[in-house]
């Protein structure tokens, strides 16, 4: 079923939920108007030779003048790209070739020019760095709250069991300033390493409700969700997708402001339509990126 055209001019197709459980990965839903296709995607999925990979991925990408950022590291890939569409998902169709990522999922969005300015393909310690290796997101997640589902609940007030919803955002203080859930707790972390102490010294508010993490696309707020199972608390889930899915399947409802993203757009609007138009290396302005390790 077609849905409505937004501010932006991009048109939103609905798919409903398949009842019988996962069908293989999923992509964004809105049809093309702006000429260059972004997505975002990350796996946690064990890599034992990330070095030779990049090689592989980089010559890949560069073959389709895609520009952009690609993290790879023992426990997975996250990455960031930018191209023509049929050139983006060629890459995406090769790189689920490879039977570690055959469930790669990707965020979708538009934008009128190209938001980066080069090709990265970089190997670190961590896809995300949080700094506490007993996280092991490939070995086990927390269970995940779709964004349909999470909207009901905020509508209602409460989960399905009745009980309040913490919301708990998992991104860095100045992204946050930008937009987010209306009354979610925001602890002021300024790169993601801060959040294991700030889980330490806030745990108790958490206690007797819902909690669900959320951050940009799911990378952050799925390493987070772990932490706080393992850290004691209970009734934790993640928002799958994040922020960005979420825009995509239900809009900003319960949201205000916009989303920030580390490339030229600089924010996406719930439309997903981006407030910026230049072009940045994402990898240079991004504390969690940017550490060296």
């Amino acid at each position: 079923m077609l849905g409505d055209r937004s501010r932006s001019g991009l048109r939103t197709i609905n798919r409903g939920a398949c009842a019988c459980g996962p069908c293989g990965p999923r992509t964004s839903t809105i049809a093309p108007v702006l000429p260059i296709l972004n997505i975002a995607a990350y796996l946690f999925s064990a890599i034992e030779d990330p070095a030779t990979l990049r090689s592989t991925l980089l010559d890949a990408a560069r073959s389709r003048q895609l520009m952009g950022t690609i993290l790879l590291a023992p426990e997975g890939i996250n990455l960031f790209l930018a191209g023509a569409p049929d050139a983006v998902r060629s890459f995406v169709d090769e790189l689920r070739a490879d039977p570690r990522f055959a469930t790669l999922e990707t965020k979708e969005s538009w934008s009128a020019s190209q938001p980066f300015r080069r090709m990265l393909v970089k190997v670190k310690r961590e896809i995300i760095r949080m700094d506490h290796p007993a996280i092991q997101p490939e070995a086990g997640r927390a269970p995940g709250v779709e964004a349909a589902t999470l909207r009901r609940w905020l509508d209602q007030g409460h989960d399905d069991a009745g009980q309040p919803i913490a919301l708990l955002d998992t991104r860095n203080a100045f992204e946050v300033d930008h937009g987010t859930f209306e009354g979610a707790i925001d602890w002021r972390i300024s790169k993601f390493t801060e959040f294991p102490p700030a889980l330490l010294a806030h745990k108790d508010e958490l206690a007797g409700k819902t909690v669900v993490s959320f951050c940009t696309g799911g990378i952050r707020c799925e390493k987070a969700a772990i932490l706080m199972r393992e850290a004691g608390v209970e009734n934790v889930l993640q928002l799958e997708g994040g922020i960005l899915k979420y825009f995509e399947e239900v809009g900003g409802a319960h949201y205000r402001g916009d989303c920030f993203v580390f490339d030229g757009r600089r924010t996406l609007a719930p439309d997903l339509s981006a407030t910026g138009n230049a072009a940045s290396a994402r990898a240079a302005e991004d504390p969690d990126l940017a550490l060296k390790h």
